[in-house]
């Protein structure tokens, strides 16, 4: 068998594991219908990630407060404060998970490890009891999100990541439908059953489906191409090999994590990223209290919950639309303006009328600026270049962007700026401008870095692929 580190031949476009070409498209075409059922798994534990982390919010309307007593500001910290956990432990994590190269192992264990958090959190008695449960919810979700972009940029080639992002982005969007059924039908049933509040029922019982998902995952999940085993075939897993070390060639010398890491540092495309990634968390706060908004058009908590799915599930249409044309365009700065856009007017409705019809079609503008948020993640996935090392570290450095506004960004929604929330609305308007002025600076950053590189040839072969997306 030839070398792993074999590339197609320029002319003849063959392989030298295979004797045709058409032979390696027919084992690539395998691996990927594999690999695609294992990875959809992602998105099924983001759906979890999310709805533990958002279910505070929900349980806010049936007594959360009130029962524990919170006040002022203190509700914002307990949504604020799982954010540090996640401050202190991306990186190291995304580094850790790239020495170990077992995901399934790494990721399904920590999963195990929030749902137990979770239920935890049900059992609070006081602020303080909840802001340690939270916490340590952040410190140990923190490990999933970049992880799964890692997870995904192990396997997938750049004109393939954009839609395997959007399969993971669309938990976040299931989770905001699915959630408000999921918890609407715990509120009801439970309510009060054996003497417990249905906002303690909540984290009790989606705690557990966390753990119970997580076990499932140890088997399901895929490592990396290299340290996968038992479900590819040897050609398969070659030819997974060979797609990364083509999509991404460095040479065969391991780098250490820490030099990953200070390469990443070092990068300022990473610095770049991880600011978008913050204006946007900004831009994007509504979604943080969208049960909370949606009440402001007057209906009771459990009707509230339910009329919160249609936004989410037309965003999910967007976000598949949106990602799938970007990725066979190789073009993302426009398709992240384009999902900017729709929601300014959505952002712009809300805070010109309390109308209840035309505040809840607002809704859905706003929504659709996660279309532009997966885009923006698989063009960061595509603009740092290897060592792979570098990358897990870049990856958790870029999500840190958005970690860090995200701590700030309970703050810009309190109680006393409802029910119009005109001022935490003008703030998401300027941040809405502010992230697409600089996706716009990126990209001629970008631009000036492809008129300036040599094209890479790679065994006779030349890579436009190593041209950076705009």
């Amino acid at each position: 068998m030839a070398q792993s580190t074999a590339v197609l031949n320029k002319n003849q476009n063959i392989d030298p594991l295979f004797e045709h070409a058409e032979e390696r498209e027919k084992v690539e075409r395998s691996l990927l219908k594999k690999l695609d059922g294992r990875m959809y798994l992602l998105g099924v534990i983001y759906i979890l990630n999310y709805i533990d982390r958002q279910n505070i919010a929900v349980a806010r309307l049936r007594g959360f407060e009130e029962d524990l007593g919170l006040q002022g500001s203190q509700y914002a910290t307990c949504l604020g404060i799982v954010y540090v956990g996640y401050l202190l432990t991306q990186v190291p994590s995304n580094m850790c998970l790239e020495y170990v190269g077992r995901p399934s192992m790494y990721l399904s264990s920590c999963m195990v490890l929030w749902g137990f958090v979770s239920m935890l959190t049900g059992a609070a008695r006081s602020f303080y009891d909840v802001l340690i449960a939270r916490f340590c919810l952040g410190f140990v979700e923190a490990a999933f999100f970049p992880g799964a972009l890692l997870l995904i940029s192990k396997w997938y080639k750049r004109d393939e990541i954009g839609q395997r992002t959007a399969y993971l982005a669309n938990g976040l969007l299931i989770a905001n439908a699915t959630g408000s059924i999921l918890a609407s039908g715990i509120l009801e049933v439970m309510d009060n059953a054996y003497g417990i509040a249905a906002w303690r029922w909540l984290f009790f019982i989606e705690g557990a489906l966390t753990i119970s998902v997580a076990m499932c995952a140890m088997y399901i999940l895929p490592d990396f191409p290299k340290t996968s085993s038992g479900w590819l075939s040897a050609a398969e897993q070659a030819v997974a090999i060979r797609r990364a070390q083509e999509e991404y060639t460095v040479g065969d010398s391991p780098v250490h994590p820490f030099k990953g890491l200070w390469l990443a540092i070092s990068d300022k495309k990473v610095w770049s990223l991880a600011i978008i990634l913050g204006l946007h968390a900004f831009s994007s706060s509504f979604h943080i209290y969208f049960p909370t908004l949606m009440q402001t058009i007057g209906y009771d908590p459990i009707f509230t919950l339910l009329i919160c799915v249609p936004p989410w599930l037309t965003a999910i249409v967007a976000v598949n639309i949106v990602t799938r044309h970007s990725d066979r365009s190789s073009e993302r700065y426009w398709h992240i303006t384009a999902s900017m856009g729709i929601a300014l007017v959505g952002y712009v409705v809300a805070i010109s009328t309390m109308n209840p019809v035309v505040r809840y079609i607002s809704f859905f503008f706003m929504t659709q600026i996660h279309a532009g948020y997966v885009c923006f993640m698989a063009w960061a996935s595509t603009s740092v270049s290897d060592p792979p090392s570098k990358r897990a570290s870049a990856l958790a450095l870029i999500n840190t962007g958005g970690v860090l506004a995200n701590i700030f960004v309970p703050y810009a929604w309190p109680l006393s700026w409802g029910p119009d929330y005109s001022k935490s609305f003008g703030i998401c308007i300027f941040a809405n401008v502010l992230t697409v002025t600089a996706c716009w600076v990126f990209r001629k950053h970008l631009i000036t870095l492809n008129n300036i590189a040599k094209p890479t040839v790679l065994a006779g072969r030349q890579r436009k692929e190593d041209q950076y997306q705009l």
